[in-house]
Formats: structure tokens, sequence, C-alpha cells
């Protein structure tokens, strides 16, 4: 029983540092190195892409707005959603 309340506890000083990780981001004002490691899929190469487009053509009005960049699909952005504002 005091393992378990030991592991509770450890868990629980863990979490909040787990729910700040996944917050989502600001497709709009992030930097290419944040969009590369806040979502799962996207490399060095389509971060810098999604950048350059937004730089390009100015925000994005919605998630499904990233289907314009060249490499991001429909799958991709379904895995992500939940991580992404495009306010």
């Amino acid at each position: 029983m005091k393992r378990f309340i030991t592991l509770l506890f450890a868990v629980s000083l863990a979490l909040p540092s787990l729910v700040a990780f996944t917050a989502p981001i600001n497709i709009n004002t992030a930097d290419a190195k944040t969009i590369e490691t806040a979502l799962v899929g996207v490399g060095t190469k389509t971060a810098k892409a999604i950048v350059d487009y937004r730089a390009k053509h100015g925000p994005f009005k919605s998630v499904d707005d990233l289907s314009k960049v060249k490499g991001i699909g429909a799958k991709l952005i379904e895995k992500n959603r939940a991580n992404i504002i495009a306010q």
C-alpha cells in the first residue's frame, strides 16, 4: 500500500508538466521549431513550409486550411487536430 501511495504521489507531481507539454499551439503564431516539436508527423521541412505559407498567404482561418500547405493531408490534420489552434 505504501508503494502505491508513493507511486500515486510521483504521478501527481509529473501530471502538470505533461499537461503543459501537450497544450495546443497556435498555428498562426508558432515558429517552425515549435510546430515541429508539437505536432506528430511534422518534421523540419513541413514545419518550415507551414511558416512560409502563412507568411505568404496570411493567417490560417481554420485548422483545415493546413491542407493547403504542400505535404499536409487530411490524415496528418486529423492526427493533430486537438493540438492545433487557428485563431
